[in-house]
């Protein structure tokens, strides 16, 4: 089996003292490709360097976080655009922008902020010029987002982890799509209710390293190595073999990224079942 974290905060902090042993330890479980996404400018230029450092292994996302449009430093948002044309071409090392979007509960209003407004509109129109894929953060912004993106000519687009309204889930697969969960599927009611009802054609797996969870995870550094619990919640929520609902995944991850020579690897290297 093939698993795949398609989004993991891998130049935080929190990893920067062992992150040579967590994406080993993926290898190891065969969490084949991590999606590195980032915060803002320092955090992209670091998942940049990440992707150099693992190649074929880690990927990067580009972006600026609605969380830290309070804190720009001048030109940010520019150089972090600047950053994304220049590598926008290496698609074997720049598979997104993302982290971006608009988060609700961080404005203080119960509304979007002015200054997440116009950031998440230049990422948009960024990734329009550059056809990268977006992987969206909609925390209480769900439907304002989804009604806003068609004004954008952006062919893949993902929500990650998605949790509500439910409503929208007929609107986001008709759209084509994909979602994100991760450990919540273990033990979220919520969560678990969203991919009852979302199609695997249209679902990734995720972690959101280095956010920690409870339930099992509890108390522990969250790494890529929690994926293949993930895939077993999704694979008993869908009455499905886990080894299948891998496999799909993984398909979803190469063709929503469009990452080249990765169908391929998959066969060149050892593997352990499970």
């Amino acid at each position: 089996m093939r698993f795949v974290d398609a989004h993991i905060h891998l130049a935080d902090s929190k990893y920067a003292h062992n992150i040579g042993e967590i994406v080993e330890d993926a290898k190891r479980l065969n969490v084949f490709v991590l999606v590195a996404n980032s915060m803002d400018l320092e955090s992209s230029r670091r998942s940049l360097s990440l992707a150099e450092e693992y190649p074929d292994h880690v990927y990067a996302a580009l972006g600026i976080h609605p969380w830290n449009t309070k804190q720009l430093n001048p030109n940010e948002v520019e150089d972090t655009i600047k950053l994304i044309f220049e590598n926008r071409e290496n698609r074997q090392r720049v598979v997104a922008v993302g982290e971006i979007g608009l988060d609700s509960s961080y404005s203080g209003s119960g509304e979007p902020t002015e200054a997440q407004m116009q950031v998440f509109h230049k990422m948009l129109s960024t990734a329009e010029k550059t056809s990268l894929p977006v992987i969206i953060h909609s925390r209480g912004t769900t439907s304002q987002i989804v009604s806003l993106l068609p004004s954008y000519k952006i062919e893949k687009i993902l929500l990650h982890w998605f949790s509500q309204p439910h409503s929208l889930i007929s609107q986001i697969v008709d759209r084509g799509y994909y979602i994100t969960e991760g450990p919540p599927s273990v033990f979220s009611n919520g969560i678990r209710e969203v991919i009852r009802r979302i199609p695997l054609t249209n679902l990734m797996t995720e972690t959101d390293g280095p956010v920690q969870f409870r339930g099992p995870f509890k108390g522990k550094l969250t790494t890529s190595s929690f994926i293949p619990t993930v895939v077993e919640a999704i694979a008993q929520l869908k009455g499905k073999e886990k080894s299948e609902v891998a496999d799909q995944i993984f398909q979803n991850f190469v063709d929503f990224f469009g990452v080249e020579g990765v169908r391929d690897k998959r066969h060149d290297e050892g593997t352990i079942e499970d």
